[in-house]
């Protein structure tokens, strides 16, 4: 009776450990990633997101679709929480969806935050001399990339340096309005819905990001680094998409905020 009572408890103690296995969420899928935001570039995207808590995870897998429901691509694998779609092209929008795999192969759903984005063009280090002194190298196109003279009719905003104080003009079907001081042309996120300069300029300093809003209808931002009588020299970014005012997107979608059926994946 003795060792029947034995084997019996083995038994029971067996039955128990499978059940705590099947019953550990470690054994079966990792949860889908949350905290999904991105970072716009010139060409490119970063993604970013929060690690999974599970002990397990071996890496995740990254997925980007032209529309919120899909279907959504692989595009690429990585260990890391972040990773950076240098595929994208500007002007045109991205939406991203992220997995988390484990060491046994195990895929999550789709991450159900909102993330999306718009890459644009930027540059750095532009000089704009004083349209008085040397007007063929006093204005700016956004759309272009380029230098021109201040009344060239592509100029979106000229320098003007005017009984000491230095100013960025744009003509009158044109806008644009001082942001304040910023660390970086990185720091305004989306154009304003008002509070343009009534008179169509604005005076500069340097370390404060303005924004244009152009005849054709885009938006751009510059960030101004250094003045000085003859010239100013400052940062700028553009949105292709016209009427979009959005320069950076940096967008933490929101808990459940994916529908509850997962868009189409494609491997």
């Amino acid at each position: 009776m003795k060792t029947i009572l034995i084997f019996a408890a083995a038994g029971l103690l067996a039955l128990s450990g499978c059940h705590r296995r099947f019953d550990d969420p470690e054994y079966g899928p990792p949860s889908p990633p949350t905290g999904l935001r991105t970072q716009t570039g010139d060409n490119f995207i970063e993604i970013f997101w929060n690690a999974n808590r599970e002990s397990n995870i071996a890496g995740y897998n990254v997925y980007v679709g032209s529309s919120f429901q899909g279907k959504y691509q692989w595009i690429g694998s990585t260990r890391s929480t972040s990773y950076i779609d240098r595929g994208a092209l500007n002007g045109t929008t991205y939406y991203y969806a992220v997995t988390a795999y484990d060491r046994d192969g195990n895929e999550s759903d789709l991450s159900r935050d909102v993330a999306y984005d718009i890459p644009r063009p930027e540059g750095y280090g532009v000089t704009l001399s004083d349209y008085r002194t040397v007007p063929q190298s006093a204005g700016y196109d956004f759309s272009a990339y380029s230098v021109l003279a201040y009344n060239d009719k592509n100029s979106d905003m000229w320098y003007e340096y005017y009984s000491g104080v230095s100013y960025m003009d744009v003509n009158t079907d044109s806008d644009i309005q001082d942001m304040g001081p910023t660390q970086s042309i990185l720091d305004i996120n989306e154009a304003p819905a008002s509070g343009w300069s009534p008179t169509h300029d604005v005076q500069l300093t340097a370390g404060h990001t303005y924004v244009v809003w152009t005849w054709d209808d885009h938006y751009a931002k510059f960030r101004v680094s250094a003045l000085s009588p003859g010239r100013v020299v400052f940062d700028w970014a553009y949105q292709l998409q016209k009427s979009n005012p959005l320069l950076k997107r940096a967008v933490v979608g929101g808990v459940n905020s994916r529908p509850a059926a997962t868009p189409h994946r494609i491997n």
